[in-house]
């Protein structure tokens, strides 16, 4: 039988949609359960988040393998550790005192609480060929023993920021198709926005003036995408999702229209991601004409989508949750707070 039979990590949720943000505290507990008798060399939790990207790409007979990765922090602390070489500042437990570095067999609890940094970094994401991830990770050192690790994943929203002026601004396209072979004519198109930047959930209005001067009827067709590009070694993966695919009425051969086309952007879309070296997640509008037996005229607008405006404050545990047990060395204690020592059998309390 193993000595330690398992490391795992929890969090208690702050909202209902157990999201965190910018400057939230997160709390949780490292809860370990052992067999017999077990001394640690050391014992931490630690808080990160970073982006990796990973492909392949076939060359002839040889496998390129593409893979990159961005780190925006990473914060440890430590519950038990024995070096004494390199000292660190230890957490304490509920009644104010060090942890022991000895447990006896049984599950132990061991509450943590940190604050996000306040800095705006990218969303949660995961694509084909990489993701963005926020994570917990505890880990179990015993001397020449293999660590013993638990990971939980948390998902990250950035605060929403004031959108960029320019992304305030209306932008225009205009093409000019002439019509060759099976069909006679000209078709321009017009097509504007009255912005850049959307909100989730927002309606997306799009003004289409369409002067069909050929000789057969055509469709207009609005098609909304998502990007995602993975970056490595100088290399671009690209992929695409199709977020609305819509088509307008048939217009006739020798008419003029002009068209107010609304999109409701999906209120579940993961927010345009440009602040990271390794993973971009952008959108676009794609506006064309379905023209018979010709190549179809298109225009491709930018779109860039935030968050809407909040002005909710960081938020924490309440007085119930285990983070705030948690004290740096030389804290104050919380007497009311239950032990940390062995608590029982498996299920004893909801966050197991």
């Amino acid at each position: 039988m193993f000595t330690v039979k398992s490391v795992s990590v929890t969090f208690n949720p702050i909202n209902e949609t157990n999201t965190f943000t910018n400057g939230d505290f997160i709390s949780g507990q490292v809860i370990l359960d052992v067999a017999k008798d077990t001394q640690m060399q050391s014992l931490s939790i630690k808080i990160k988040g970073k982006a990796d990207v990973f492909w392949t790409e076939q060359y002839h007979k040889t496998t390129v393998v593409y893979k990159d990765k961005e780190k925006f922090y990473s914060m440890e602390n430590f519950f038990v550790h024995e070096d004494k070489q390199h000292e660190h500042e230890l957490l304490k437990d509920p009644s104010g005192q060090p942890y022991c570095s000895v447990v006896g067999q049984g599950l132990h609890v061991y509450p943590f609480m940190f604050q996000l940094p306040e800095q705006n970094f990218p969303p949660s994401f995961k694509g084909s060929a990489g993701k963005i991830a926020y994570t917990l990770e505890a880990k179990l050192s015993r001397s020449l023993r293999v660590s013993s690790k638990g990971k939980a994943e948390f998902q990250y929203v950035p605060k929403p920021e004031l959108p960029n002026p320019e992304l305030m601004e209306p932008q225009y396209g205009t093409k000019d198709k002439k019509m060759k072979f099976f069909t006679s004519g000209s078709v321009p198109m017009n097509i504007s926005t009255d912005k850049i930047g959307y909100c989730l959930d927002e309606e997306l209005k799009v003004l289409v003036e369409i002067q069909n001067s050929s000789s057969r009827a055509i469709k207009p067709k609005y098609w909304l995408y998502e990007k995602h590009s993975f970056i490595a070694k100088g290399k671009r993966k690209l992929h695409k999702n199709n977020v609305i695919k819509e088509e307008g009425e048939p217009i006739e051969p020798k008419t003029n229209k002009n068209i107010t086309k609304v999109l409701t952007i999906p209120p579940c879309l993961t927010i345009s991601t440009l602040n990271c070296k390794v993973i971009k997640v952008e959108y676009r509008l794609r506006v064309y004409l379905d023209v018979p037996y010709a190549k179809d005229p298109e225009i491709v607008l930018p779109i860039v989508l935030h968050l809407p405006q909040t002005t909710s404050e960081a938020k924490g545990p309440s007085k119930n949750d285990f983070g705030i047990w948690n004290q740096q060395a030389g804290g104050s204690a919380y007497p009311n707070a239950p032990p940390s020592a062995p608590i029982g059998p498996p299920g004893q309390f909801g966050a197991l």
